[in-house]
């Protein structure tokens, strides 16, 4: 009985994965409904919507501060900062220090959109059948793969100049000296630009990650015939 109930597992699995393989291989090849170029265009449309949708959001005032997804934190390291000037009646002053990081992020995610739209114009077909049967997020790892390096590289200035223009290092100077005056802490001195930018950069692929889910498992949020029509093919 055992033997046979194997036997019978066994069948069951490869006949699974030989469906499973033959729905993968006719994709670049089945025109009779869609074809290849039609596929790569959902697939740009889908970005291009999440784009739009979602990263054009962080840009306005309150867009990384009052998202409770994508709102920069102090690092792990800085919590007992935080956590020191509340204690003695500052949270006033450490809520504004947080909202100057929030406000550097949106300040910098204004440059995501071209890199992002060279990254899908140049999204080959290949690169979309890999998507479209891939995982929820599949869209906005190759988003990730393809923009992070570049993404860095353009927020990591405009979060400097941000926290110069308003007034950010006077502000965490201000905070840090108090932090350190507080009785048996240990001196702290943070360098935040760096920090910000990779939560900034987490934050845009968070939302890119939000309406990729949305496209991929809500059929009314296939806003167009084309996005009806590709995400079909992964139902």
């Amino acid at each position: 009985m055992i033997k046979k109930g194997l036997v019978l597992l066994l069948i069951f699995n490869l006949t699974a994965c030989a469906e499973l393989h033959q729905v993968v291989s006719q994709l670049p090849q089945d025109t009779s409904t869609i074809g290849n170029d039609q596929i790569a265009s959902g697939l740009r449309e889908a970005l291009d919507l999440g784009i739009e949708k979602q990263v054009t959001k962080l840009t306005q005032t309150d867009g990384f501060y009052k998202n409770d997804l994508v709102k920069i934190l102090l690092p792990e390291e800085l919590q007992k900062v935080d956590k020191g000037l509340r204690d003695i009646g500052l949270g006033s002053l450490a809520d504004e220090g947080i909202k100057v990081l929030n406000r550097a992020a949106e300040d910098a995610v204004k440059e995501a959109t071209p890199i992002f739209i060279d990254a899908v114009k140049n999204m080959t077909f290949n690169d979309a059948k890999t998507i479209l049967v891939g995982n929820d997020d599949a869209a906005t790892q190759y988003l990730t793969a393809k923009t992070q390096t570049a993404l860095y590289s353009k927020f990591n200035p405009v979060i400097q100049n941000s926290f110069s223009k308003v007034g950010a290092d006077q502000i965490w100077s201000s905070l840090i000296r108090k932090y350190n005056n507080i009785p048996f802490t240990n001196d702290v001195n943070p360098d935040l630009t760096d920090y910000v930018t990779n939560e900034a950069l987490k934050g845009v692929y968070t939302m890119i990650a939000v309406e990729e889910k949305e496209i991929r498992t809500k059929l009314s949020s296939r806003t167009t015939d084309l996005l009806q029509k590709v995400f079909a093919l992964q139902d």
